[in-house]
């Protein structure tokens, strides 16, 4: 029984994930960042 929140919990933070991959997509190459560094996402996240 306790190893059932454990599990809630990781599928929670893969949600999470997935929502952030959705965002990234959906960013230009020379847009800022969505990770809030302010850099361009293709000299960030884009890489």
């Amino acid at each position: 029984m306790d190893n059932a929140p454990t599990v809630v919990e990781e599928n929670k933070s893969v949600k999470q994930k997935t929502v952030v991959k959705s965002e990234f997509e959906k960013t230009g190459r020379n847009d800022p960042c969505p990770c809030g560094s302010g850099k361009k996402f293709k000299q960030c996240c884009g890489r």
